[in-house]
């Protein structure tokens, strides 16, 4: 063992001060040694094959289809325990009333009416979102002229236009389209805006060094970084559009010459064929889930879950 102490007569010693300079002392060495490795014993596959039901639960459709199924049940067991088919129609007769519909009264053709007037509204609410939100992003002056006109209109039930709408474009498929493009422009247009509000600022800034402005930087950066939040207001419009176009429909009913699903539902109620009126709300509904559930999910597969911006 190293002796560190100072000896009494050393030049410059002073009573409790530590010494200036201490010996080095290397780590201890180890010795390496090799450990022989116990048996373990069988411990099962890892990869277990599913079993028929589980790999059953991974089908998304199935797990929908069920749970139709199930809604379907619930139904026709409350229309039995109420026995009023006036008041509530079993979902069987629902289901004859929407096959007698399809077969003798028009009914497609009436869903098709309908689903074109409110794609030609939609898809000019839709551009006229996108132009608004960009104008928004990209000067004050159009930050605040959005933010004064949502402010304003979209509390607003575009069904309280309608008047103003017959008064101004009669009574036609261009009051339609009026109406539905101001169901589904604010929303649309709140909600691209708040996800072009949340693109990160090292996105925006990314952007500009590589000499994007205007247009071109809305269209190739903001737009991509947004989509989840603009596809959600995608979604949450063609809600609305559905819910103000058959309202509207409920009101006057023909467009064009044409009767829609509004009007189907219309007719049928006066004349107190409740399972007709069903089949057309089951038709509404139906075309809901088709689109969701096709058209919707196909763009939210290969967009925003093919670049991972959502689980």
């Amino acid at each position: 063992m190293t002796d560190l102490s100072y000896s009494p007569r050393s030049p410059g010693r002073t009573a409790g001060r530590p010494p200036a300079t201490a010996v080095r002392r290397e780590p201890p060495v180890r010795p390496e040694y090799e450990r022989a490795v116990a048996a373990t014993g069988p411990i099962g596959d890892v990869a277990r094959p599913l079993s028929l039901w589980e790999r059953l639960g991974n089908v998304a459709a199935l797990r929908r289809l069920v749970i139709l199924a199930a809604i379907a049940a619930l139904w026709q067991a409350l229309a039995g325990w109420q026995n009023n088919p006036l008041m509530f129609p079993t979902f069987t007769a629902t289901m004859a009333a929407l096959w007698d519909g399809i077969r003798s009264d028009g009914l497609p053709a009436m869903a098709w009416t309908s689903l074109a007037v409110l794609l030609k509204g939609y898809a000019v609410a839709v551009a006229a979102a996108v132009l608004l939100t960009a104008v928004a992003v990209t000067t004050r002056v159009g930050n605040d002229l959005l933010s004064t006109l949502t402010s304003m209109f979209n509390p607003l039930p575009a069904i309280a236009l309608l008047p103003i709408a017959m008064l101004w474009f009669g009574l036609g498929e261009v009051s339609l389209i009026f109406v539905l493009v101001h169901a589904v422009l604010w929303p649309l247009a709140l909600n691209t805006h708040a996800g072009f509000t949340s693109v990160s600022e090292t996105l925006r800034m990314a952007g500009r060094n590589y000499g994007l402005s205007g247009l071109r930087y809305v269209l190739t950066l903001l737009i991509p970084a947004a989509f989840p939040a603009i596809l959600t207001g995608l979604k949450v419009g063609w809600a609305f559009a559905w819910r103000t176009l058959i309202a509207a429909e409920l009101v006057f009913g023909v467009s064009s010459g044409k009767g829609g699903l509004g009007w189907f539902i219309f007719q049928n109620r006066n004349e107190l064929y409740i399972d007709k009126v069903f089949a057309g709300l089951v038709t509404v509904i139906l075309i809901g889930l088709l689109v969701e559930n096709v058209v919707f999910r196909w763009i939210e597969v290969h967009t925003v879950r093919k670049w991972g911006m959502v689980r």
